[in-house]
């Protein structure tokens, strides 16, 4: 399938590889408030970033929605159809009102931001960039990624390593059967464990299989007191899980892209704010990293290109 150059094309050298867009947030009538997600995040992080001088908006690289063509390399026709009718969208959103709502609306203020942050993210990687043959997936949200495991159950490119709370949503046992390096959490579990697990599983998974790329779920849903999460991780430990990630991968130069994912308290975003705070302070991302490469420079152009967090950080 031939692909849009739009999500692909290079973004300015100035740009720090933070990849983000006002279309990110869902704000309409207040419907937002109805889910537990903030779902007006990831502006709440960029404005951080910006009130610390880290970052302008001159700096930031633009986000572009994706077209059917792009979400259609991993979902069906029939699905994207199905998004045509206002009570599918309620139900996938758990947001009932919304099934009320003309479709035009759901589609500008529901999905395309949805779709926006998708064209942040999306990769595509072996079929859009030469020389990646190999992909690590680091899963920390407090969810189990079933998702992707579906997506790569058979795909041997893609190693999966997930770190959950095994009794909460979704307990996909078929999609269990994807993950390489599964990592099982217990209610409650506090930073002490979860760093000693997460720093030994991160070094097995890159030890195990040495990818081309590594794609980082940094979930904050596994922050102490998260409705959902029912895990009990603080702040520091959120911000010292990615420092973990990120020194990893940068003891062997493999590039990473980070999106943020889950998280349903409002002070998460100033803690993802205090991360990429604390990883600049490291030296683990910059503006010259972005450019200047540390590792497969073909790989690294694609990431300016594509992605949306650190080396890349992906406000999604």
């Amino acid at each position: 399938m031939p692909h849009r150059t739009e999500l692909y094309e290079d973004p300015p050298s100035a740009c720090w590889p933070i990849v983000y867009s006002p279309d990110y947030n869902i704000t309409f009538m207040g419907l937002e408030k109805l889910h537990p997600f903030d779902a007006g995040k990831w502006g709440k992080v960029i404005n951080f970033l910006k009130e610390e001088k880290l970052i302008a908006d001159d700096f930031i690289v633009q986000a572009r929605e994706a077209t059917d063509e792009d979400l259609l390399v991993v979902h069906t026709r029939r699905y994207l159809n199905k998004l045509k009718w206002s009570f599918v969208v309620a139900t996938i959103t758990e947001i009932p009102p919304v099934a009320f709502l003309p479709n035009f609306v759901v589609q500008r203020k529901v999905l395309k931001p949805l779709r926006t942050q998708t064209g942040g993210t999306i990769m595509f990687l072996f079929e859009r960039v030469q020389g990646v043959s190999k992909a690590t997936i680091i899963d920390l949200d407090a969810h189990q990624g079933n998702g992707h495991e579906r997506d790569f159950m058979d795909d041997h490119r893609v190693y999966i390593m997930d770190a959950y709370n095994r009794y909460i949503y979704p307990g996909d046992g078929f999609a269990k059967r994807a993950i390489k390096r599964k990592v099982e959490l217990e209610w409650g579990t506090e930073d002490t464990e979860y760093l000693q697990k997460v720093h030994t599983h991160v070094e097995g998974a890159l030890n195990e299989l040495r990818p081309d790329i590594i794609v980082y779920n940094a979930g904050t849903d596994i922050l102490d007191g998260d409705p959902l999460g029912g895990l009990a991780i603080s702040p520091q430990g959120i911000v010292k899980r990615d420092e973990v990630v990120f020194k990893a991968a940068r003891r062997r130069r493999i590039p990473i892209l980070m999106v943020t994912s889950g998280g349903y308290q409002k002070r998460t975003a100033r803690i993802i704010a205090d991360s990429i705070l604390n990883l600049h302070n490291l030296g683990l991302i910059d503006k010259e990293l972005a450019t200047s490469g540390a590792g497969n420079p073909k790989v690294e152009q694609m990431i300016r290109d594509t992605a949306k967090d650190l080396t890349n950080l992906s406000l999604q």
